[in-house]
């Protein structure tokens, strides 16, 4: 049955169109468009369902980026992915937990549409360049320049990732720790010299319009924003992106959530997500995968 095969393939569907799109809301978006195509066809001519559906996965996510890409540079301060909470396990896959990663897709936001579909598809999902011509349109040759051209761009702009795990939610909850308690020393002992903060309100809550950078800029800033957190907000610790991040949660209300981004046993980045409508969501715990077979087999 299509739907059977929708539902088998969903995970990698969803990962595929979240890379592209960096918006768990749009993904969603994409794949309703593109279950409605696929259930009018009739699977018994479709030799191959994955490779089917990757590619009117890919298809719309390009055209849905296309779409918003205009609204993304009238936003209100600055854009950050909607995040997705991931299960621990994301982190088992580097390649993964470092795609869906902040960084990475702050990284892939300054592609076009092209060059970033092909770059996930080949980089991330290991298709050939003679797999992505059907998905996006182009020629072999030119699909093999703009892979170049897109790993050239994101490589000069990648930053050192470490996955979520023991040790980076230690770094974690020693931060919060001397957060809470007011030890600035210690704050900027665990901050990178050059670490940077980057918050995302949307113009609908109180958040930094710019990004902060510098240890001691931004221990100054977490003070501060703590000191407006009420007794009754608690920290909770999750897995977003494959990222350790805190939740802070008021009653039943997700005000907002931090993912941090670690590197020898430092924070180089904090990603404030406070925009209300980038949190509905977040609740949901995201099953991601890059598949495990070639795109044209069954």
């Amino acid at each position: 049955m299509a739907e059977d095969a929708f539902t088998e393939h969903r995970p990698l569907l969803f990962t595929l169109a979240y890379e592209i799109l960096g918006s768990a809301a749009d993904a969603e978006d994409v794949l309703q468009e593109s279950y409605l195509r696929w259930s009018a066809v009739d699977p018994a001519t479709v030799e191959h369902p994955r490779a089917y559906l990757v590619r009117v996965v890919t298809r719309q996510a390009l055209n849905h980026l296309r779409a918003v890409r205009a609204r993304r540079e009238e936003y209100v301060g600055t854009w950050l992915p909607e995040p997705i909470r991931t299960a621990p396990e994301v982190s088992e896959d580097a390649i993964l937990a470092e795609s869906v990663s902040m960084a990475m897709l702050l990284v892939l936001e300054t592609l076009n549409p092209t060059e970033r579909a092909v770059f996930v598809l080949h980089e991330v999902f290991g298709y050939t360049h003679g797999e992505i011509t059907a998905s996006v349109g182009k020629a072999e040759v030119t699909v093999r320049q703009i892979a170049h051209r897109a790993r050239r761009h994101v490589q000069a702009r990648r930053r050192r990732f470490e996955p979520d795990s023991g040790a980076t939610r230690e770094v974690v909850r020693r931060f919060l720790h001397a957060a809470a308690t007011g030890e600035v020393q210690t704050l900027m002992d665990l901050l990178a010299p050059d670490a940077v903060q980057i918050s995302d309100g949307g113009g609908k809550v109180v958040a930094a319009r710019r990004p902060i950078t510098g240890h001691a800029e931004v221990a100054r800033f977490v003070l501060g924003v703590l000191r407006t957190t009420t007794a009754a907000t608690r920290i909770e610790h999750a897995t977003y992106n494959g990222m350790p991040a805190a939740r802070f949660v008021t009653g039943d209300a997700l005000d907002w959530l931090v993912a941090f981004e670690i590197h020898d046993g430092r924070i180089t980045g904090l990603y404030g997500i406070r925009n209300p409508d980038k949190l509905h969501r977040a609740e949901t715990v995201r099953p991601l995968d890059r598949g495990g077979h070639p795109l044209w087999k069954p």
